[in-house]
């Protein structure tokens, strides 16, 4: 499928596929005339591509760890590099939710004042 296609099916610019394209996470096949053709797999592949940059994983990581996906080969540090990406996903989720947690409750308090028409409490 040509780039236009592949944005269109993915919600991804045609710029952000160039950029893919640069920083070796993508890969295409050329015409003669040097229009850029994928297979049906890049639609994946840019699935996964978008999620771990969503997750805060870098292009190098993510080259990385795409690499070992596609051919199944991972060395030991690359093993313990993606455990250290978990490790720090894990505390960012925990960080996350504790937020969500403070924010509902804030919504339910203020809710329930907005009920009885009493004064916002400030918590310290």
């Amino acid at each position: 499928m040509r780039i236009g296609e592949l944005a269109r099916r993915t919600g991804v610019t045609t710029r952000a596929l160039r950029y893919y394209e640069e920083q070796s996470l993508l890969t295409a096949e050329r015409s003669g005339s040097g229009q850029r053709h994928y297979s049906e797999s890049a639609v994946d592949r840019i699935q996964l591509i978008r999620q771990l940059y969503a997750a805060g994983l870098s292009s190098k990581v993510i080259a990385e760890l795409t690499t070992c996906v596609i051919d199944g080969k991972a060395t030991p540090e690359l093993l313990q590099r993606l455990a250290a990406e978990r490790e720090h996903l894990d505390r960012r989720i925990a960080d996350l939710a504790h937020a969500r947690d403070r924010l509902a409750s804030v919504i339910d308090g203020a809710s329930a004042n907005m009920r009885t028409g009493a004064p916002c409490r400030r918590d310290s």
